[in-house]
């Protein structure tokens, strides 16, 4: 029997690229959607996420879709949901949309906007509400890493319970090709709560270099981020998400990778051996 057709919404970036590898796997047909122009609609399809152009098309023939926001954009709502709507048209099997841990925390903020949306229209869905990536550290914060032996954030000393993106990942393939925990929300976080310190003294140990943590200023981090190239206000996102990191609203940790994927989830250790080459 063939399997489901499945979109994969931001398939190249961090969580999305492992979601089509862990679906492709398991021997799932994916459609992908890309920025860039294509000629015809196959593995590939043109969808611009800021207007909604192509969304129709690239739901054609599709039974289940995986949804998410990508980084860059400050209003998730906007961009999630005419993805939304348009599943609901075309009859979707389920939905799986990624939102962000503490997205719930006020009925107002974008992304609880859209999660309110995927619950209410009538769709078979889940939502999973991620904690900080580990990779961020061999990506966003790689190069302070590399070039000054310095984890630059303002982040305090709070913990935080930090998950593998390929955990998120493999959650997300899981209940997109499963139904049995449907129509239910899940904040996954890794096995463990760290401190960056912590975070910097595992690399330390992995590499042989000494690598530390450093508080800035929010606003430091701010203007490098747009002197970067980063959107004003996306910049002033990850500015505020922080802020709540810092005050240790993402300290907690839960089993409940475990609960759906039948495994622990990644740990410090682990990830940063695998890791390594990013950091020397």
């Amino acid at each position: 029997m063939a399997k489901d057709l499945i979109l994969a919404v931001g398939a190249s970036g961090t969580v999305g690229s492992a979601v089509v590898q862990s679906l492709k796997n398991e021997g799932y047909q994916v459609r992908s959607t890309t920025s860039k122009p294509v000629k015809h609609v196959g593995e590939y399809v043109h969808v611009n996420l800021a207007t909604g152009e192509g969304t129709s098309e690239a739901l054609k023939g599709v039974e289940r879709a995986f949804f998410l926001s990508p980084a860059g954009y400050a209003d998730h709502y906007a961009i999630l949901s005419p993805l939304i709507q348009e599943a609901k048209r075309s009859g979707l099997k389920k939905v799986v949309l990624m939102t962000a841990l503490g997205a719930n925390a006020s009925e107002s903020t974008p992304f609880r906007r859209a999660e309110v949306e995927l619950e209410k229209s009538g769709l078979t869905y889940n939502i999973v509400r991620p904690n900080w990536f580990y990779q961020n550290f061999n990506t966003f914060w790689a190069q302070g890493i590399r070039e000054q032996g310095k984890i630059l954030l303002p982040a305090g000393n709070a913990k935080v319970g930090f998950i593998d993106a390929r955990d998120i990942a493999a959650v997300m393939a899981k209940l997109l090709t499963t139904d049995d925990q449907s129509n239910r929300a899940f904040d996954i976080t890794g096995p463990e709560s760290v401190d960056h310190a912590d975070v910097a003294h595992a690399i330390s140990k992995v590499t042989g270099k000494k690598i530390s943590y450093q508080e800035i200023k929010p606003e430091v981090l701010k203007s490098g981020l747009i002197s970067g190239g980063v959107p004003k206000d996306y910049a002033e996102f990850l500015i505020l998400i922080l802020g709540y990191l810092r005050e240790g609203y993402n300290a907690a940790i839960n089993s409940n990778v475990k609960l759906v994927l039948g495994r622990e989830p990644t740990g410090l250790t682990k990830y940063v051996n695998e890791y390594k080459n990013a950091w020397l």
